[in-house]
């Protein structure tokens, strides 16, 4: 991959190409891989090209065996390999968790308000055999599939993504997907970690939960059940609308092409990391 490091740093219309201020984040957190000198096997692929080869699977979605290997990321195997190792060791929350602690240091991130949405995407053949995670949607017409339970800040940065089975209800979910969202460093004083204000629709509408939140220290605003459509709330919940439709610009999260779901959740955490990524090099 001669003159790699140069067209990373150029490179917006390859997306995949990991910039090198990208890459100073995400090599500091990644495993220590001691050398074996008896039996080394073969030689293993050099750690800065492999997350271009899975950040070209994420962007495609096209299947692992089939990433062209002139592109010099390794093979698709081995990229797999790596990010089911990484995601292992956390690495992909622990980098959401840095790009959401630097958004706050440059005064891009502001938890006055959240607002928390869901998206179901259909389990394509590999998963439909039986991935956790998935189950039959009541609004898709009984499709195989997963959701995205999503919950953003009030500028639509997204602080958490969970995956559950296609046949949850949103509402179950609430309470995890708050407690889903990391303490945020980068400035003085107390880590973020709760909004004042959460926003949601309809579905989120059960009057425990709503005293749940509220026991968080957080004020629910939440669409009552049985009213019509224009409650008003979308001046504020359509952020996380944005930030959906983010996600699926991933072609890999369109679908649920994995029967594992560690590997499906570690493409959504990675999909949140790189659109904080791209919020974070307007202020750089």
């Amino acid at each position: 991959m001669q003159g790699a490091g140069a067209a990373e740093t150029r490179g917006g219309s390859k997306p995949w190409l990991v910039q090198d201020g990208l890459w100073e984040r995400i090599e500091p957190l990644l495993p220590v891989v001691e050398r074996r000198f008896r039996y080394p096997g073969r030689r293993r692929i050099g750690d800065r090209r492999v997350p271009c080869g899975i950040l070209f699977v994420l962007y495609t979605g096209i299947p692992w065996r089939h990433l062209p290997q002139e592109l010099g990321f390794g093979s698709g195997m081995s990229c797999w390999r790596r990010l089911r190792d990484w995601n292992d060791a956390g690495v992909w929350q622990r980098l959401l968790e840095l790009l959401l602690a630097e958004l706050r240091s440059a005064r891009m991130l502001h938890f006055s308000r959240a607002a928390v949405g869901s998206s179901h995407v259909r389990a394509l053949i590999r998963a439909l055999k039986g991935g956790p995670a998935t189950g039959r949607s009541p609004v898709d017409r009984a499709k195989t599939g997963s959701r995205h339970h999503v919950i953003v800040d009030a500028h639509g940065i997204p602080l958490a993504v969970t995956l559950t089975g296609g046949n949850r209800n949103d509402v179950t979910q609430l309470i995890p997907l708050i407690q889903a969202v990391p303490p945020i460093h980068g400035r003085c004083g107390q880590l973020l970690r709760r909004p004042r204000r959460l926003y949601a629709d309809r579905g989120y509408g059960h009057d425990v939960h709503r005293g749940r939140v509220r026991r968080l220290e957080i004020t629910p605003i939440i669409a009552r059940r049985g009213t019509g459509h224009g409650s008003g709330l979308g001046i504020h919940r359509w952020v996380v609308e944005g930030a959906v439709a983010l996600l699926h610009w991933f072609r890999r999260l369109r679908s649920r092409w994995e029967i594992r779901d560690d590997i499906h959740q570690a493409f959504a955490t990675l999909g949140c990391a790189i659109i904080c990524w791209r919020r974070l090099k307007t202020s750089l």
